[in-house]
C-alpha cells in the first residue's frame, strides 16, 4: 500500500496545529501551565495542536486508529493494524522557554512499524516528512530537498536534549572524546541528521511512542540507522507506550558508541 494521501493530509494538518501553536505562542498573557503525571508540563497550546489534529485525522481516516500524547488511550487501537502515534506539540519545555524548539509529530504505524512520519518546526516553517521506501524530505519556502544523512565519521557532530541531562551520556562523550556538541529540543535533533547536519544522538532516559515514531520514520528514510539501546528494533502501538530502553541515532556504524 502506498501511504502518500495519508502524508499529504499529514503535512497539512501539522501546518494548521503549527500556526494555532504559534498564536498561543507569541501571546504570553494567556499562557496557563498545567502539569501531569510526573511533573510534565500541559499547555493550551498542546490541547488546541491535540484537538486540531485528533479530529482530521479520524474524518479523513476514520478506520485507522490513534494514540496521541494528549488524547484518553483507548486499548481497542491494539486491535488495529493501522494507528496514528500523534504528538501534538513535542517540546512542550522548550515551547514554555520559548526558544522555538518545538515541534508537531505525526507518524503511522503500520503492524507495529512506523511507515509514515511528518514533523512540522512551527517556529521556522521547516517540515519534514518520509514514506516508508519512498525516501525524506524537507520543506521550506516552497522548496523541497530529498534527505540524506551525512558520511562524516571524523569528529562527528553530537546532538543532545536541552532539556534532559543524562549521566550515561556524558560518561560516553568523555570515553570517546566528543567535544562537537550541539544541544537542542524535541524531534529536531533526530531531524538534524537526516539532514546530514548531525551524526549521533543518543537517549538514555525514557521516552514515549509519540516522540520517535515520525522520527524514526524520516531517519531511516533518509539512510539513517535508529535502534533501540539493546540493538532491537523499536515497535509502536503497543499496550505499555513507554520506550524503556531508549534509543540511538548514528548516520552510520562507525559511529556507534559502545
Amino acid at each position: 500500500m502506498m501511504y502518500q494521501e495519508v502524508v499529504e493530509v499529514s503535512k497539512k494538518i501539522s501546518v494548521t496545529a503549527g500556526e494555532a501553536i504559534m498564536e498561543i505562542y507569541n501571546q504570553e498573557d494567556i499562557w496557563q501551565v498545567e502539569y501531569k503525571e510526573g511533573h510534565m508540563p500541559l499547555t493550551l497550546a498542546d490541547k488546541k495542536a491535540h484537538e486540531i489534529i485528533a479530529a482530521e485525522l479520524q474524518a479523513r481516516f476514520p478506520e485507522y486508529a490513534l494514540l496521541s500524547e494528549e488524547g484518553e488511550d483507548d486499548e481497542k487501537r491494539l486491535d488495529n493494524p493501522y494507528c496514528f502515534i500523534v504528538d501534538p506539540l513535542d517540546g512542550t519545555k522548550e515551547f514554555i522557554k520559548k526558544n522555538g524548539q518545538f515541534t508537531v509529530n505525526i507518524a503511522l504505524a503500520y503492524q507495529g512499524k512506523p511507515v509514515t512520519g511528518v514533523i512540522y518546526v512551527p517556529a521556522c516553517g521547516e517540515l519534514y516528512y518520509a514514506e516508508k521506501g519512498s525516501g525524506a524530505y524537507f520543506e521550506k519556502d516552497g522548496k523541497t530537498t530529498k534527505l540524506l544523512v551525512s558520511d562524516r565519521t571524523k569528529d562527528p557532530r553530537v546532538v543532545m536534549s536541552s532539556s534532559h541531562g543524562c549521566e550515561e551520556m556524558e560518561r560516553l562523550l568523555e570515553k570517546y572524546h566528543l567535544t562537537n556538541l550541539v544541544r537542542v529540543g524535541s524531534s529536531i535533533k533526530g531531524c538534524m541528521i537526516a539532514r546530514g547536519d548531525a551524526e549521533i544522538y543518543y537517549r538514555h532516559n525514557p521516552t514515549m511512542e509519540w516522540d520517535t515514531a515520525a522520527m524514526q520514520c524520516i531517519v531511516e528514510e533518509a539512510g539513517g540507522i535508529f535502534r533501540q539501546m539493546d540493538d532491537s528494533e523499536m515497535t509502536y502501538n503497543r499496550r505499555d507506550c513507554v520506550n524503556r530502553k531508549g534509543f540511538y541515532i548514528i548516520n552510520c556504524e562507525e559511529n556507534k558508541l559502545l
